[in-house]
């Protein structure tokens, strides 16, 4: 796998990313662990995530992905860049979504 500098950052990633936006809902976790170990051993070192997901669940789901993420990557944590987004709704108050201070420094 080709690896690449991410703007000026000062980090390498691989050129491919990995969604990972169906981890908890579509894939469960030992499908989802089975996948993020494949794309490791094919040298994939990008991971993308929310706090929103996974996509398709409901407001009980939020969040499973990271979840799931954080348990495959305890202890090879500093092997993977980790890119995320903010800005979906994590529960029904209003301050968590959007692009309020509280819901960036959360996500």
């Amino acid at each position: 796998m080709r690896h690449v500098r991410l703007g000026r950052t000062g980090l390498r990633v691989s050129r491919l990313c990995l969604g990972t936006m169906t981890f908890g809902l579509q894939c469960d976790e030992p499908t989802s662990a089975a996948i993020l170990d494949r794309a490791a051993a094919g040298g994939i070192t990008f991971l993308d995530t929310s706090d929103v997901y996974p996509l398709g669940g409901g407001l009980e789901t939020v969040g499973r992905t990271e979840e799931i993420l954080g348990r495959w990557l305890a202890g090879r944590r500093q092997d993977f860049v980790i890119a995320t987004k903010c800005f979906g709704a994590m529960s029904a108050r209003p301050w968590d979504r959007g692009t309020s201070r509280k819901h960036v420094l959360d996500a």
